[in-house]
């Protein structure tokens, strides 16, 4: 299925700092809760995120990544991850998170 550059241009990728991660022993597959700052006029937003096979908790504070701030909350057991943070699974299916090669300011879209 091929999309046109419009409906690409629809979805917002922004680079968010992580600057908090709790346990989410809730969730049905083993996750985190983690609160990525966005910077200007979106914030800090919350997500959760199935990557505890790679990255322990403490690795994860001050890490860039990239996310899909524009879609609608979603609700997860007794949490509502707000955005989509975008990884790509290693050999054994693992999550490895998608994130600037070098630092850049908090907010920045993707095009």
């Amino acid at each position: 299925m091929t999309i046109s550059y419009d409906d690409f241009a629809k979805i917002d990728i922004r680079v968010g700092t992580i600057v908090a991660v709790d346990p989410f022993p809730e969730a049905r597959k083993p996750a985190y809760k983690l609160t990525v700052d966005f910077g200007g006029d979106i914030g800090t937003r919350r997500s959760s995120a199935q990557i505890t096979a790679l990255y322990p908790a403490e690795s994860l504070i001050g890490r860039q990544i990239l996310a899909v701030v524009n879609f609608p909350p979603k609700r997860i057991g007794p949490f509502t991850s707000e955005v989509l943070c975008l990884g790509v699974p290693d050999a054994d299916g693992a999550v490895v998170l998608v994130g600037p090669e070098r630092a850049v300011p908090n907010g920045g879209q993707l095009y």
